[in-house]
This record gives structure tokens, C-alpha cells and sequence, in this order.
């Protein structure tokens, strides 16, 4: 049991910051808790980088190079659409 949740230990990083997220857009404040989980995206994509096959769990899908680039990518355009909209007055 133990190995496991070592082998998965990237992972759960991750849904600990996506859960930080879903906590933040629950309390309306949705513009930090998608930056949040635009964060969480590419903290993913870091650990499938620099982590071998053997210690990145279920992070590893497909080839390093497509989770990589595929994680980097929609966690860029998330952060960078959370951090340009105009908060009208919201937080």
C-alpha cells in the first residue's frame, strides 16, 4: 500500500492544489481558483518532465514529450485567460 501512494505521490500533489481550486471557485472567487487550477496544470506538466516513468504514476499517459507539451499548453492558456479577465469590480 505504501509503494503505491509513493509511486503516486506527484499525483497527489496535484489534486491537493486542483482541490485548493475547486475550494476557491466554491467560494466565488473563481478568477483565483482557475489560475489555481491553471497552476496546478503545469505543476503537473513539471513533475511529468522531470520525474522518470517508474516515479510519475498516473501522470504518465502518453509519451513524456505529449503530456509534457499537452499539460504545459492548456495550463499556459488557462493561467493566461484567468490572469487577463477584467475582474469588473469581482475578485
Amino acid at each position: 500500500m505504501g509503494i503505491q501512494i509513493r509511486k503516486n505521490l506527484p499525483l497527489l500533489v496535484v489534486l491537493v492544489v486542483i482541490v485548493a481550486a475547486l475550494v476557491l471557485v466554491l467560494a466565488d472567487r473563481w478568477r483565483r481558483g482557475s489560475f489555481v487550477l491553471g497552476i496546478a496544470t503545469i505543476l503537473a506538466a513539471g513533475f511529468r518532465l522531470c520525474l522518470p516513468e517508474s516515479r510519475a504514476g498516473l501522470l504518465a499517459v502518453r509519451s513524456r514529450q505529449f503530456d509534457v507539451s499537452a499539460l504545459a499548453l492548456v495550463g499556459g492558456a488557462i493561467v493566461f485567460l484567468s490572469a487577463s479577465i477584467d475582474p469588473l469590480g469581482t475578485d
